[in-house]
C-alpha cells in the first residue's frame, strides 16, 4: 500500500512532513508514503531543499494520494501543464488535500459539491472557487478527505491509516509521536476529529 504526499514547491513543511512521518511508522505493516514532486528537486516556503522520492507519475498508481499545501498552490492550479500530471481517481483511490490543496481539488472536479477545510488564509480563494468551507479541522466524503490549518496534517494521516490498517493501528502511532504525558488526550482527539469529521452534514 503506497502514499503519494504531493509536494510542490513553496510547500508547507509540517503538511508534508507531518503526514509522511506518521503514515510511514506503518511501513511494517505495508504502508509506506514517499515524497512526491513535480521536479527532482522542490524548495519548501522557508527554503528548506527536498529531493522527491517518487516523480509526480507515480499518483497514478499510489493506493493514496494526499496533496499539501504551500505559498505556490494558486500558481499550481494555473498551471495546466502540472495538473494534467494529476490524474487521480477517487473510485480506487484515498485522495486528502491539506489547506491550500483543496484548491487542487477543486481545479481537478473532483468535489462535485463536497465542503472542505481549509486555513484562513486560503479560505477566500477557496470560496472563489464556488466551495463551502466548514469551520472545521478536518471533513470526509468517501473517498476524498480535507484538512484545515498545518496541524490538522495528523488528522488527514490518522484518517489515512484508519482506512487502510484499521483504528489500532492509527491510535498506535498517534500515541506514539503524541507529546509525553498527553497520549491519551491526543490520541483522542485525533480520533474524535476523524470520525466527527466522516459524519458531519450527513
Amino acid at each position: 500500500m503506497q502514499v503519494a504526499v504531493v509536494t510542490f514547491d513553496g510547500f508547507n513543511e509540517l503538511d508534508s512532513f507531518i503526514a509522511s512521518s506518521m503514515i510511514n511508522r506503518c511501513r511494517k505493516d505495508g504502508l509506506e508514503a514517499f515524497i512526491t514532486t513535480p521536479t527532482p528537486v522542490v524548495t519548501s516556503m522557508n527554503g528548506v531543499e527536498v529531493s522527491g522520492q517518487r516523480p509526480m507519475e507515480f499518483v497514478t498508481e499510489a493506493d493514496v494520494v494526499l496533496i499539501g499545501s504551500g505559498v505556490k498552490t494558486r500558481d499550481v492550479v494555473a498551471d495546466d501543464r502540472l495538473i494534467s500530471r494529476l490524474s487521480l481517481d477517487p473510485s480506487r483511490q484515498l485522495i486528502g488535500a491539506q489547506c491550500s490543496g483543496a484548491l487542487v481539488l477543486a481545479r481537478l472536479g473532483l468535489l462535485n459539491g463536497m465542503p472542505v477545510c481549509t486555513d484562513m488564509k486560503s479560505r477566500p480563494f477557496v470560496e472563489a472557487c464556488d466551495v463551502t468551507v466548514l469551520d472545521a479541522p478536518f471533513y470526509a466524503e468517501g473517498n476524498i478527505a480535507t484538512a484545515g490549518g498545518c496541524l490538522a496534517s495528523q488528522y488527514l494521516a490518522t484518517w489515512v491509516m484508519t482506512r487502510m490498517l484499521g483504528e489500532d493501528a492509527a491510535r498506535d502511532v498517534v500515541d506514539y509521536v503524541a507529546p509525553v504525558g498527553e497520549n491519551q488526550e491526543t490520541v483522542e482527539r485525533a480520533m474524535r476529529a476523524v470520525h466527527a469529521g466522516e459524519v458531519a452534514l450527513r
